[in-house]
C-alpha cells in the first residue's frame, strides 16, 4: 500500500478504529484475570485492584504528555510505540508469577501503553484527515471501534481462557495488540507546519485553559469518568446484594458495550447537525433520570436490562462529543494537546467512582451514596455543558 493510499480519509478512520478496538478492549478484559491470577499466585484481591488502579492514574496522567509529542513529532511514533509496550506489559503480566511482575506489567507497563494509543491522539488524527464537515461522524465511527473492541474481546477473552488457561490468554492478547504497531502507519505525519498567524503549542494550551468554555468542558468529562468507572466496577456487585443470577450482572457490561457502539454513532452523526454542548447536556441529563428510574424500580431482570441499554446509548456518547467540541472551538492542530488534557479529568473522575463505590459499600453496606452522588453530578454535568461559548476561537481573534 503507498504512502498516498494510507493517508486517504477512509484508511485513517478504519485503522484508527481499530486501534480503538485494540486498545480500549484489551483493557476492558483486564476483570476476567482477577480471580484466576489471584487464586494461582496466592495475591489477594487487593493487590490485582491496587494494579490497576495504578494503571488508571498513570494513563490518566501520561495522556497529555503524549499529546503534546504527538502534536510535535506525530502521532504513528506515539502509537506505535504504546503498542509496543502493550505488548511487553500483557508479556510480563502472563510470565511474570510475582506481585511484581503483575504491577509493572498490567499497572505500569499497560497504563503507558493505553495512554500512548487511546482517544486523545486517535481522534485528533482522524479529525484532521477528514473536511470540518464530515468531522463529528467521522469521531463518532472511531469512538464506536472502542465499543467493538469491548464487545468482542471480552467473549474472545474469555472463551480463550477455557482453552489455553490465564496465561495463554494474556499471550494471545498481546498478539493482538502487536497489529497496533503496522496500524499506527496510517496515522503518519505531524500536523500541518504553523503559519506565523497561527498560536504556538504553548500558546493554544494557555488560551484554552484561560477559556471558560473549555473549563466548564473539563470538569464536566470528570463526571462521565466518574459515571463510567463506578458502574463498569461495582454494576455486578450491586446487582448480585438483590439475589439475582450472576449472570445478570456479568451480562449487564455486556448489554452497556453493545449499545455504546450504538450510542457513539449516533452521537457522532448528531454532533454533526445540532450543537454539540446541548447533545452533551441532554446526555448528562438522560444519565441522572436513568439511574434515578433504576434506583426506584423493582430490581428484577428486565430493569437491569432496561437499564444496561440506556445507559449504554449514553455511555461513551460524549467521547466524539467532546473530541468535538475541543476541535471545533480551538481547531485540529492542538486537538491531542488540548482533548487530552480534558481527559486527564476523565481519569481522575474514574479514580474517585471505583474508590467512591468501595469505600461506600464497606463503610455503610450500600452503594445508595455513590449512586445519589451519581445522579446530582449528572445534573451539575448538564448545567456545565449549557452555557459553553462554542464559537471557534479563530473567529474571536480575528480583527473586526
Amino acid at each position: 500500500m503507498s504512502a498516498k493510499t494510507w493517508r486517504l480519509p477512509t484508511v485513517v478512520l478504519i485503522c484508527g478504529a481499530a486501534i480503538l478496538a485494540l486498545n480500549m478492549g484489551t483493557r476492558q478484559t483486564f476483570g476476567l484475570f482477577l480471580e484466576p491470577m489471584t487464586a494461582e499466585l496466592g495475591i489477594g484481591r487487593g493487590n490485582f485492584a491496587l494494579a490497576i488502579a495504578v494503571q488508571n492514574l498513570i494513563w490518566g496522567f501520561l495522556t497529555p504528555v503524549f499529546s503534546v509529542f504527538a502534536d510535535r513529532y506525530g502521532t504513528a511514533r506515539c502509537v506505535a510505540f504504546g503498542g509496543i509496550v502493550y505488548i511487553c506489559g500483557l508479556l510480563i503480566m502472563a510470565l511474570g508469577d510475582s506481585v511484581f511482575a503483575l504491577h509493572l506489567g498490567g499497572g505500569v507497563l499497560v497504563g503507558i501503553a493505553v495512554a500512548a494509543c487511546g482517544f486523545p491522539l486517535v481522534l485528533s488524527a482522524v479529525a484532521r484527515s477528514v473536511p470540518p464537515e464530515r468531522r463529528s461522524a467521522a469521531l463518532g465511527i472511531a469512538s464506536a471501534g472502542g465499543s467493538v473492541g469491548q464487545f468482542l474481546l471480552l467473549p474472545f477473552t474469555q472463551i480463550t481462557m477455557g482453552w489455553l488457561g490465564w496465561v495463554g490468554a494474556l499471550v494471545v492478547l498481546a498478539a493482538l495488540s502487536a497489529l497496533i504497531v503496522p496500524l499506527s502507519a496510517a496515522l503518519a505525519g505531524k500536523p500541518a507546519t504553523a503559519s506565523s498567524s497561527d498560536l504556538t503549542l504553548g500558546a493554544a494550551v494557555t488560551e484554552a485553559r484561560r477559556h471558560r468554555g473549555y473549563q466548564l468542558l473539563t470538569g464536566g468529562f470528570f463526571v462521565c469518568g466518574f459515571h463510567v468507572a463506578f458502574i463498569a466496577t461495582h454494576l455486578p456487585a450491586y446487582i448480585n446484594t438483590f439475589g439475582l443470577d450472576p449472570l445478570v450482572g456479568a451480562s449487564a457490561l455486556g448489554i452497556i458495550g453493545f449499545f455504546n457502539i450504538i450510542g457513539g454513532l449516533l452521537a457522532g452523526y448528531l454532533g454533526g447537525r445540532y450543537r454539540k454542548k446541548y447533545l452533551l447536556s441532554g446526555i448528562y441529563l438522560a444519565r441522572a433520570v436513568s439511574i434515578v428510574l433504576f434506583m426506584i424500580a423493582p430490581k428484577t431482570e428486565l430493569a437491569v436490562w432496561l437499564f444496561s441499554a440506556s445507559f449504554g446509548l449514553l455511555w461513551l456518547s460524549t467521547v466524539p462529543l467532546t473530541s468535538g467540541l475541543v476541535g471545533d472551538v480551538f481547531g485540529a492542530r492542538y486537538m491531542a494537546t488540548l482533548f487530552g488534557i480534558v481527559m486527564f479529568s476523565h481519569q481522575i473522575g474514574s479514580f474517585f467512582g471505583a474508590w467512591l463505590g468501595g469505600i461506600s459499600y464497606d463503610m455503610t453496606g450500600s452503594y445508595d451514596a455513590v449512586w445519589i452522588m451519581a445522579v446530582a453530578l449528572g445534573l451539575l454535568a448538564a448545567a456545565l455543558h449549557w452555557p459553553i461559548a462554542d464559537r471557534p476561537v479563530a473567529e474571536a481573534r480575528a480583527p473586526a
